[in-house]
């Protein structure tokens, strides 16, 4: 098994980023997790990865996403579910399916729910997982460390924006290293 990141065969997935669930953020401050999405989403875009939004409905309406995620990717669809685990739903799992890719990387709130069980998931159905640490929130640090020792248990792992953006960058000589490393430096000084 490889060890780093290869950013074409790579998705992100963004869950439950939204207005009402988002603030629920205890473990990381609201300001910066928005930081940390915006940091991904900056990669996503730079790298041309993939990416997949999901949200529970509402009575009230549609979702209001997280604005860091159009922001820097414009408008994207979001794929409501109706389960905790995002890799319950049929049609993200399509939509991870069509992307071709094997390793997939988390970012959302509550970690201890909607980033979990699809880590969890995903690594049962033969995928690579990744929680990005600094682009999720969870409810509290010991239901948070209780999910993140349980996904590295069995077989998840974890990493940072910050540190996703440095491996990635690969030659500082090239632009789009540059603007890899520009994220890296925007999360290092937060």
């Amino acid at each position: 098994m490889k060890s780093k990141i290869d950013p074409k065969d790579t998705l992100v997935l963004f869950a439950d980023l939204q207005e009402g669930i988002a603030e629920l953020s205890r473990t990381l401050p609201v300001e910066r997790l928005k930081k940390g999405v915006l940091g991904l989403a900056k990669i996503a875009k730079i790298l041309g990865i993939p990416v997949v939004v999901t949200a529970v409905a509402n009575a009230e309406g549609p979702a209001k996403i997280m604005p860091e995620i159009s922001q820097v990717l414009g408008d994207l669809p979001t794929i409501y579910r109706t389960t905790a685990d995002s890799m319950l739903n049929d049609d993200i799992v399509a939509a991870i399916k069509a992307s071709g890719r094997s390793t997939i990387l988390i970012s959302g709130v509550a970690t201890e729910l909607a980033v979990q069980l699809p880590a969890l998931s995903g690594v049962d159905m033969g995928y690579r997982t990744f929680v990005v640490v600094d682009a999720c929130g969870g409810t509290s640090e010991k239901t948070e460390q209780a999910a993140l020792s349980r996904i590295e248990r069995n077989g998840g792992n974890l990493v940072s924006v910050l540190t996703l953006a440095g491996e990635m960058a690969g030659d500082f000589r090239d632009a789009e290293a540059q603007a890899l490393i520009s994220i890296a430096f925007e999360m290092a000084t937060a």
